[in-house]
């Protein structure tokens, strides 16, 4: 009963909670980032290239085996550097986004850090003048 009480406290700490909401936020952010790229920005990029369609780039190791009737019996073999070329696309993105957040966030960290600007006399001006006063 120890054991599940504290997994339970465990599990409730701020940062797993925080964590695991970054993790379901972070998975459907990197649909919509790559949603983005492969609807979106490939296509322009793709037509700008010359009507290329990054989605079906790839080289051919062992082709396709095929039985009489025309039925693909043995898949081809080919490395797919399209779908890599998208995949680079959506990890900048993601990570131009990440910084962009992160910068955001570190300013309004900096700004609540700074500590509020001393009014009147400092410290030490205090102590010299209580000085000067006894030795008067």
């Amino acid at each position: 009963m120890k054991i599940v009480s504290e997994f339970k406290a465990f599990l409730m700490k701020g940062e797993i909670v925080s964590l695991a909401t970054a993790v379901i936020v972070g998975g459907a952010f990197g649909k919509i980032v790559s949603s983005f790229t492969n609807d979106v920005l490939m296509p322009p990029i793709g037509l700008l290239l010359g009507k290329v369609n990054f989605s079906e780039l790839s080289i051919t190791l062992v082709d396709a085996v095929k039985n009489e009737a025309g039925e693909i019996t043995q898949a081809a073999v080919a490395i797919q550097y399209g779908n890599f070329i998208q995949t680079i696309v959506d990890f900048v993105i993601i990570g131009a986004c990440i910084f962009l957040v992160l910068k955001a966030y570190q300013k309004t960290q900096k700004q609540e850090e700074k500590p509020p600007a001393p009014k009147g006399p400092s410290e030490l001006d205090l102590l010299v003048e209580i000085r000067d006063l006894l030795k008067k």
